[in-house]
């Protein structure tokens, strides 16, 4: 989810998620950098062909035994197919609880003693709790974001395809997020964006919305799954016409640029410079016209912290002189626009998007809708973002005037679409990564993108 240059922080809350195992038949899987293969280690190929008769070759295998053992892939026993649409929760495909790590990524220069540190390894395995979150998280957002790949077709309604994807994400957290406090436990980690074209984020229909999607039309996917408040954060763009390939090529080079230069200790400005690079390496021809594809140089990546989509840090995606550094433990979002517009977003249009304030300020609320929507909003979504269409499935009704009242107290932020020049096209694409003791975990990480 989308933060610009001097956007708020969503709201924040402590708590803490297990090893890789290679999901079969409906289940995605992303092997690690580290664990070198779908079948096994090289260590047991290498074992596999040895001829056995030779004395040199019997005294190789001896010695093989000895090196430490790389990390293996858990066998996946009882994994099962996913439904269409996605129905069955991941921990039924996954009964051990032992869900798919991200693509690992070793540290570099002088953090590169992170990865065989003892101490550090100490550090990652006490993140037990926070690890199998995440990556079940990010599992679900694998399975109901390819679902969706394969489904959504010119001629839905936007409505259909939110609301298809947020059905997903219920069934498979398990969290249908109607009962009181349910989707405080799991479920969306913030609204559906499917903003089109010119518009680059925050883009979710409300109840009476008639847009349909169109064969021209340029769509960023951007979805959140949570549990216990980890929220995995990942977009994606579709489109129907390869005369926006390039624009696609360029967002999703930039962002892989963005995770690329990420790490402990690396400072922002040069993961703006990075992306900004990358990204504006690209052209785009449209209608005969050849035009650059620039970085909204206004939107930013961010960290994530529980419960709070958009933490205290933004992740620039232009060069420019932010001097903060990532720091081991953090959990960041890795976004980037591009655009054959302006590169510069403004509000614009119906707001769908909301979220209170972490610090929420305690002032009289003197419009009784207003106090009754507070308390529901704290009890059902706490600083998780909602929109107007999860007010309307809780089973209220004509609240405006009350959420109107909680946003020009303070109480709640709203996060109105933010748009380029009419006319223009922007895409997007986003990963979660993980900033582990040991390793970087782009735990959102798939055979999709």
């Amino acid at each position: 989810m989308a933060a610009t240059s001097n956007s708020s922080a969503f709201g924040a809350n402590p708590n803490q998620s297990a090893p890789a195992i290679k999901p079969v038949d409906g289940a995605s899987s992303y092997v690690s950098q580290q664990d070198g293969g779908d079948e096994g280690s090289e260590d047991d190929k290498d074992e596999e062909e040895a001829p056995v008769d030779a004395g040199k070759d019997t005294a190789i295998k001896k010695k093989k035994k000895k090196k430490k053992p790389k990390k293996k892939k858990i066998a996946a026993s009882g994994i099962g197919k996913q439904s269409s649409p996605p129905r069955i929760p991941v921990v039924s495909l996954f009964p051990s609880a032992q869900f798919p790590t991200g693509e690992e990524v070793e540290y570099r220069n002088e953090n590169s003693f992170r990865t065989t540190s003892e101490e550090k390894r100490h550090l990652d395995r006490m993140n037990y709790d926070f690890l199998t979150d995440y990556r079940h998280g990010a599992e679900v957002h694998r399975q109901v974001r390819q679902w969706a790949q394969r489904n959504i077709k010119p001629g839905q309604s936007l409505t259909e395809i939110a609301e298809g994807i947020e059905d997903g994400v219920r069934a498979l957290t398990g969290h249908q997020g109607l009962e009181e406090g349910d989707n405080i436990k799991g479920g969306m980690g913030f609204p559906t964006g499917l903003s089109l074209n010119h518009c680059a984020a925050h883009f979710t229909p409300n109840a009476g919305n008639k847009t349909i999607l169109q064969q021209q039309d340029v769509m960023k996917v951007d979805f959140g799954v949570h549990l216990n408040g980890r929220i995995v954060d990942s977009a994606f763009t579709m489109t129907f016409d390869p005369v926006y390939d390039n624009l696609l090529a360029a967002v999703k080079d930039a962002t892989n640029a963005g995770v690329r230069e990420s790490g402990i200790d690396v400072r922002m400005s040069d993961i703006g410079s990075a992306i900004q690079e990358a990204m504006e390496s690209y052209e785009v021809e449209l209608g005969g016209q050849s035009l650059p594809v620039k970085s909204i140089r206004n939107l930013n990546g961010h960290d994530i912290i529980q419960y709070s989509i958009h933490g205290r840090k933004s992740v620039p995606i232009v060069k420019g002189g932010d001097q903060t550094k990532m720091e081991e433990g953090e959990t960041f979002a890795i976004e980037t626009f591009g655009s054959t517009g302006k590169g510069y977003v403004r509000d614009d249009m119906e707001t769908s998007h909301y979220a209170k304030k972490a610090e929420a300020p305690n002032v009289p609320l003197r419009v009784s809708s207003a106090r009754t929507l507070l308390n529901s909003i704290s009890k059902n979504f706490g600083t998780l973002p909602f929109c107007r269409r999860y007010l309307d499935r809780l089973g209220h009704d004509k609240y405006l005037l009350g959420l109107n009242n909680l946003v020009s107290t303070g109480i709640v932020e709203a996060y109105p679409p933010l748009c380029d020049v009419k006319g223009s096209y922007t895409a997007q694409f986003e990963h979660t990564i993980l900033l582990r003791p040991t390793v970087k975990e782009i735990v959102s990480r798939g055979d999709d993108y």
